[in-house]
């Protein structure tokens, strides 16, 4: 599986969770804030997944490879 791939799957799963855990409340009228507090973070840590291209790059490794 690519890195694409995989930051596609866990971003989309964690942004949607997040959502629905954030606009759920709204429309049951329920009051937990306990969903809001667990729906926004998730929800803005899955849009930073999706949208995070540095580690798409391979580092290149400065050691040489000599263990000390």
């Amino acid at each position: 599986m690519s890195n694409l791939t995989s930051r596609i799957l866990a971003g989309g799963i964690m942004t949607a969770g997040g959502l629905v855990l954030t606009v759920l409340p709204f429309i049951l009228g329920i009051k937990f804030f306990v969903m809001w507090i667990y729906g926004v973070p998730l929800f803005i840590l899955g849009v930073f997944i999706l949208f995070n291209k540095k580690e798409d790059g391979i580092e290149k490794i400065k050691s040489g490879g000599k263990k000390k």
